[in-house]
């Protein structure tokens, strides 16, 4: 008996494209410098992805503080992360399974999402954002891009409260 060549037509292609992109990962390292300061505070910490026209798409990281003290817990700062605050912020139930966190000291700081979280996010361009909001410091807002579905890398730096942030696509 003679063996068949295997011939894939772009029908079927298509319809394994989907559990490829599912089997990705998406690993993200995001900086946090060391800043001299008397009264330095770690940063509270947004990541999450958009589309290209900025509608946010899914929240992956919040770092804040999570344990309750004389003023409460740090819930009520987290409006100070602007972007991130009024593109859902704003709508989370925190603390999130996955997503929340406490903040982080300085150094570099990594994040791996199994594609199974990004479950639904359609092949395509998005932007990885990263926003970090310190108490009596700054504000910075870093936007990398990268394509959903295909291996790929994508990197931007900060100048301020955030250093240099990557993300990759992996299989």
């Amino acid at each position: 008996m003679r063996a068949l060549p295997l011939v894939l037509t772009t029908a079927a292609l298509a319809t394994t494209a989907p559990s490829l992109a599912q089997a990705a990962d998406l690993n993200v390292t995001v900086e946090i410098p060391r800043i001299n300061s008397g009264s330095y505070h770690r940063p509270y910490v947004a990541v999450w992805i958009e589309t290209p026209d900025q509608t946010a798409v899914r929240t992956l990281a919040v770092w804040y503080q999570q344990t309750r003290n004389a003023e409460g817990d740090g819930k009520d700062w987290l409006k100070d992360m602007r972007t991130w605050w009024r593109k859902g912020g704003r709508a989370m139930a925190l603390p999130a399974d996955g997503v929340s966190g406490a903040t982080r000291a300085p150094g570099t700081q990594t994040i791996r999402v199994p594609g199974a979280r990004l479950n639904g996010v359609q092949h395509g361009q998005y932007t990885l954002v990263v926003e970090a909001a310190r108490e009596l410091g700054g504000r910075e807002v870093v936007r990398v891009p990268f394509r959903w579905g295909a291996p790929n890398t994508g990197r931007a730096t900060g100048s301020t409260e955030l250093g240099a942030v990557s993300v990759a696509v992996t299989r």
